[in-house]
């Protein structure tokens, strides 16, 4: 359940957090004493609790009853774009900087479940609220946040300074955590990982805890709960769906379509087929997780027409396979074009069948075993391991 509040105020939003169950009764008044607001900047992009459309740009200083509506509702605030370069009021290219939306952050923190006395790793300031959050419940001296991007970073660092609390605040590649304060009780991150770092592991103390958006590349994502245990290894399951911004480290280059055409015109050199499998049924969340841990290095891109039909385009990140798939509304065939050493629309439909021959679990009955050598993924527990969701660690 999403709350949503439109200009209700921090209490109405509250309510509603409440009301949902993000928000547990431990940190109500962590989030009464640390608003929101103090940590958002004039200039926002609401994004929708469901998905990553953005709204238009609000800016306090021109309507500023928009703009509290906006932080006091369960939205993502998109706050950055294109790591600062963009400056015009409409969208950016790529979206570099946000304050998530709240009960995803409350979610999160739930899972982390922090005791007194815990010392927290960050990976991803942002606007600087979540180290908030977690300074006001644990002590600034016991957080650390680390931030790539020194503006964000900079900002971060005023908001916290002019709430008057200072973690420490460390600008620097996520990916190495902070070992300079190592062990720390719980790691925590507000971007999303496709390889869990192993400084992340490392850095964290047996039977310490580990909560971080992880997705493959195709698609789908959830919050992995990792417990470390005596070896170093963590495991556990994911907790609930998420849709945060990458690692900077981890955003992969997506070849183009001229890379696999070469100047040649579909259908190219492609073996012609079809399926009674829709590509509709293939573009869920869900859905795409699952495809995604058993499809490695695979993308998707949807070329869209009138009247509803659309090309589903699959690639291999390798730029040396791809897959045409044609939906038509009310068909029950689909045209399929697949060229390359791999058979891509193959590979996807057989991880579908595999999911939904399992009854299509959710997202919360998967979890992976993170280890120095390799990932693993399974459903319901480590004997049931997800066809070819295996991989070395890169």
């Amino acid at each position: 359940m999403s709350a949503r509040v439109e200009e209700a105020g921090p209490d109405g939003l509250a309510s509603a957090l409440v009301a949902s169950g993000a928000l547990q009764t431990d940190w109500l008044p962590t989030y009464r004493a640390v608003p929101r607001a103090m940590f958002v900047p004039d200039r926002i992009w609401p994004g929708n609790p469901e998905g990553t459309e953005q709204r238009p740009m609000i800016d306090r200083r021109t309507d500023p009853r928009a703009w509290l509506a906006a932080v006091c509702s369960d939205r993502p605030l998109t706050t950055q774009w294109d790591a600062g370069e963009h400056r015009g009021d409409g969208l950016g290219t790529t979206p570099t900087s946000s304050s998530s939306l709240p009960s995803i952050v409350f979610e999160m923190l739930a899972d982390l479940d922090v005791e007194d006395g815990h010392r927290v790793l960050e990976i991803g300031t942002g606007t600087g609220w979540n180290a908030a959050l977690l300074s006001h419940r644990l002590g600034a001296r016991n957080v650390v946040t680390v931030e790539y991007g020194p503006t964000v970073a900079a900002g971060a660092r005023q908001n916290l300074t002019e709430f008057g609390i200072r973690p420490l605040v460390h600008v620097g590649d996520g990916r190495e955590g902070f070992p300079d304060l190592a062990p720390y009780d719980r790691v925590i991150a507000t971007c999303s990982v496709g390889e869990l770092p192993s400084a992340w592991r490392e850095q964290t103390v047996p039977d310490g805890v580990i909560v971080a958006p992880w997705g493959p590349l195709y698609g789908g994502e959830a919050i992995a709960r990792l417990v470390v245990d005596e070896e170093g290894a963590a495991r556990g399951r994911f907790t609930r769906s998420s849709a945060f911004m990458r690692l900077r480290q981890q955003r992969p280059e997506l070849p183009g379509p001229d890379v696999y055409f070469r100047g040649r015109k579909w259908p190219a050199d492609g073996v012609r087929g079809t399926t009674e499998l829709s590509p509709l049924d293939v573009g869920g969340w869900a859905a795409q997780f699952v495809i995604g841990l058993q499809v490695p290095g695979a993308f998707w891109r949807a070329e869209r027409y009138d009247g509803g039909a659309y090309t589903l385009w699959t690639y291999d990140i390798a730029g040396d396979s791809w897959a045409s798939t044609d939906f038509e509304p009310g068909a029950g065939e689909f045209e399929v074009v697949q060229e390359g050493p791999r058979r891509l629309w193959d590979e996807v439909e057989a991880a579908y069948r595999w999911w939904d021959g399992h009854g299509r679990p959710a997202l919360d009955r998967f979890g992976l075993t993170v280890g120095p050598d390799s990932t693993v993924a399974w459903l319901d527990d480590e004997s049931c391991p997800v066809p070819g969701a295996e991989w070395p660690r890169a």
